[in-house]
């Protein structure tokens, strides 16, 4: 029996790729549906060793109730409605208008995709089509629908979580369907989930792009942590390996989050040699929907303030030398923190930083070892890189990853940087460990 609630989607998903144990090896095409999907699905075809994409489908909302679903519409404007729908007050000119409506987010969102890869070939493949959860099932029946007309040799509807009926109904499409749990009452998907952070595009297409393998490689030993910072809680996730040498607080950039692929990707090798990780929203949802707040470096770097004042007052935490591994914005407000901090910070890594949000005057006064890492194309953000160094002397090094771009998303870019950051760190939590034990 599964135990509700899952702590988050990582946990479904590993738990929902075990339960399609079966087809590894097989190589299925596992299609999710965007974006809480997406997650599940990286985790599930990696599990499976399959590939991955996604199938775009959109829930239509009901009238003034834009969360109730009367149904879906697929790519191709083929759409599905409940049983609910009249009943909701859903007449064929408000359902025409609200489909056209979708349509275009799932149009847009093709244009965005589809420039990741090409569209699989679904016909005569094993496919899985999962989600995070079942409501009303409509979007799931679509999707299904939609790719059953591909003619795949089977078709598998695989979801964590589901309303009974609406499960047995999303089952009449599919050849299988695989669920965890069924829970009565339902109520809602994020009813059953500890932690169910809205996934963003930015944050779908990471996960689409990622090596396989990406999904998985964070959190084999991770657990949700809440740290307050003021008047608000930060979500967090905390790994700590047997004989940690250090910790290392990863600050992610705009519109990214603690779910970054890139840096859980990068805590996932940190983690391997024994090293500490961190990783935790800098704003709550209300604040990331707005624009400014995502650039407000004072802001982002006073949210950093309060995470390491909480790592210091943690029994297990405090006598860890820290690092910092800042991304885009985040590697401002990191580099902010370093010019303040004295010794608290051991060593600072910027993945493509803004270091040119803090000011040379700010970053005049960081007397941290600082990586400067940029990717050799990202000529602009070079640039700004190379004044940053200049600004802090010696307590910098630039390094620049050859043909790489500004999201490092060219084979074995991501690799080379975490091998850079793992060297990094573990050469300064090694001087500050001698240090704080000469100072005994």
């Amino acid at each position: 029996m599964i135990a509700l609630p899952f702590r988050d989607r990582e946990d479904a998903a590993k738990a929902l790729g075990d339960a399609l144990a079966k087809y590894r090896g097989h190589d299925p095409l596992v299609l999710a549906i965007p974006r809480g999907g997406v997650p599940i699905g990286r985790i599930v075809a990696d599990a499976l060793g399959g590939d991955l994409d996604v199938v775009l489908v959109r829930k239509l909302g009901a009238p003034g109730n834009p969360e109730l679903a009367i149904g879906a519409v697929d790519d191709h404007g083929s759409v599905v409605l409940n049983e609910n729908a009249e009943r909701a007050g859903a007449d064929r000119t408000y359902i025409e208008r609200e489909a056209a409506r979708q349509l275009a987010v799932i149009r847009e969102r093709s244009r965005r995709f589809r420039t990741l890869k090409p569209a699989p070939t679904i016909a005569g493949r094993t496919v899985i089509v999962v989600d995070d959860g079942l409501a009303t099932g409509a979007t799931m029946q679509a999707a299904l629908q939609t790719v059953r007309a591909e003619h795949p040799s089977r078709l598998v509807c695989a979801i964590p979580v589901a309303a009974r009926d609406s499960l047995t109904e999303a089952a009449h499409y599919a050849d299988e369907a695989v669920c965890l749990a069924t829970p009565t009452p339902f109520r809602a998907v994020g009813v059953h989930y500890k932690n169910f952070g809205e996934v963003s595009d930015d944050q779908a297409a990471e996960l689409l792009r990622a090596s396989p393998g990406a999904g998985s490689t964070f959190g084999r030993a991770s657990h949700a942590v809440r740290v307050p910072a003021g008047t608000v809680m930060l979500e967090g996730e905390l790994a700590i390996p047997a004989a940690a040498q250090g910790l290392v607080l990863f600050v992610h950039g705009s519109g990214s989050s603690r779910h970054s692929v890139r840096n859980r990707h990068v805590a996932g090798v940190l983690q391997q040699h024994g090293i500490g990780t961190l990783l935790f929203d800098l704003l709550t949802p209300a604040e990331d929907a707005e624009p400014r707040a995502r650039f407000d470096i004072p802001l982002l770097a006073r949210r950093l303030e309060y995470v390491l004042e909480w790592v210091g007052n943690q029994a297990n935490l405090k006598r860890l030398p820290i690092g910092l591994f800042g991304a885009s914005t985040g590697a401002a407000a990191a580099l902010s923190v370093a010019a303040t901090s004295g010794d608290r910070v051991a060593a600072v890594v910027s993945r493509g930083g803004r270091p040119d949000l803090v000011g040379a005057e700010l970053l005049a006064q960081v007397h941290t070892p600082v990586m400067l890492i940029v990717g050799g194309s990202d000529w602009r953000v070079l640039e700004l890189n190379r004044s940053a160094k200049t600004s802090m002397g010696l307590w910098a090094e630039l390094v620049v990853i050859p043909g790489a771009t500004h999201l490092f998303e060219e084979p074995g870019a991501l690799e080379t940087i975490a091998n850079y950051a793992s060297d990094w760190y573990a050469q300064h939590f090694r001087s500050a460990a001698m240090a704080a034990a000469n100072a005994v």
